[in-house]
Formats: C-alpha cells, structure tokens, sequence
C-alpha cells in the first residue's frame, strides 16, 4: 500500500522581507531537525517553530512546519489547531492545499474517512494535479465503502430480526384462524343443539302416545273379556 504522503513546508522559494531574521532562522534550524531523521528531530523541531511563532504568531509557515512536527510526534490534535490556523493565513494556493492534505491524513489515521475526503476534496480544489491527494482521497473512499459493508453484517441481524417478527406473527395469525374456526364449529353447535332438542321433544311426545294409545288398548281388551259372550244359535229346520 502506498504511504500515505505528509508535506512539510520548507523555507525555499518564499519571500520573508517581511520578517524578522529571528523567525528564517527559528524556521530553517526546525526544517534541519525534521531532515536529519535523529531520534526526537521531531521534539527538538517543534521547540524551533515554536520560537518561531513567538517572534511572529502570524507567520503561517511556521504553524504549518509546527503542524508537521507536531504529527510526527503523534499529537494529531495539536496538529489539527496549527493547520486550521496556517490556512487561514496562508495566501498560497499551494501551501494551502498541503494543509489540507495533512488534516485528511490526521482524520484518515483515525479513520473518520467521511471528514478525511473532505479535505483531501479541499486540498484537489486548490491544487487539482496533485497525485497524492487524489490517491489518499480514494483509498478512504474504498475504506469507507469497506467499512459500510462490514456495519452492514447488521442488516442480517435485522433481516433475521424481520424474519422471526414475520414467523410470530404467522402464528399469531395462525392461532387466530384456529380461534375464529372454533368459535364457527361452536356457533353451529349451538345451532344445532334447538333442532337436536326439538327432535328429542317430539320423540318423547311419541312415545307418550303410543304408551297411552297402548294403555287404552289394554283397558278396552279387559272390559272385553269381562262381559257375559253372546252366542246366536242357528235354527234348525
């Protein structure tokens, strides 16, 4: 992968007459201290911009060096205060456009790719060409699209959150339906319950009649048989 660019600011090429010797000399002792690459080049750097600022506070080079410093030593939000101030005194499009740059770099490090393109898109504004810009901007955007994909694994959750909601309430419907069919078999019960008791009555009704029809047929065969029997006698002749 390729390293993600940090652009220090060097004295070359600037015009100081405005400023005093003590802040050039302050500035180029600080940009010997980062170069060398010496163990704590970076502290002993910072020390130099620093004097640098109190001889000038408005010298944006000096703010944007001590940016630099600042980072190398990890102090990300040190770092931020000194770019954000060095932009808003920095009249160079160029010099502007490494601030930004850098600021995209301390937010990709802490990777809050979403601000970090931001301000790599501030600093291609000011210096379209500028390859490194262009390439940290969209390797956040491929981290970015990376990590939307990852928080995405949530949405499985959520689908399988869905899917049991939708299986409850299946059975709820489910239960809801058997309900509704037992309440109809029990309505048609009771429904049918007059027309068994009905039928019932009549049976019973029928067999009283019968039972007396029998009774009076009993009683009729008695009288019958009690009377004296009346035999006709044929003449003869």
């Amino acid at each position: 992968m390729k390293q993600i660019l940090i652009y220090i600011l060097l004295l070359t090429g600037f015009s100081l007459s405005a400023v005093a010797q003590s802040d050039r000399s302050h500035i180029r002792s600080g940009n010997r201290d980062m170069r060398g690459g010496a163990e704590g080049g970076a502290a002993k750097a910072e020390v130099k911009y620093r004097k640098a600022l109190t001889a000038n506070a408005s010298n944006p080079q000096a703010l944007y060096n001590l940016g630099c410093a600042l980072m190398a030593q990890n102090k990300d939000s040190l770092a931020m205060e000194m770019f954000e101030r060095s932009v808003k005194l920095e009249k160079s499009k160029q010099r502007k456009a490494m601030a930004y740059h850098n600021m995209g770099v301390i937010m990709q490090k802490q990777q809050q790719y979403g601000p970090a393109m931001q301000q790599y898109m501030q600093a291609l504004r000011l210096a379209p060409h500028s390859n490194d810009t262009r390439y940290n901007y969209v390797l956040c955007q491929r981290l970015k699209k990376d990590e939307n994909n990852n928080n995405g694994g949530g949405g499985n959750n959520n689908d399988k959150d869905n899917k049991q909601d939708k299986d409850q309430n299946k059975d709820k419907d489910k239960d809801k339906n058997q309900d509704q069919k037992q309440n109809k078999d029990k309505d048609k019960e009771q429904q049918q319950q007059p027309q068994q008791q009905m039928s019932k009555d009549n049976a019973e009704q029928l067999l009283n009649a019968a039972m007396q029809e029998e009774k009076s047929t009993r009683q009729r065969m008695r009288k019958a048989m009690s009377q004296p029997s009346r035999r006709n006698l044929q003449k003869n002749w």
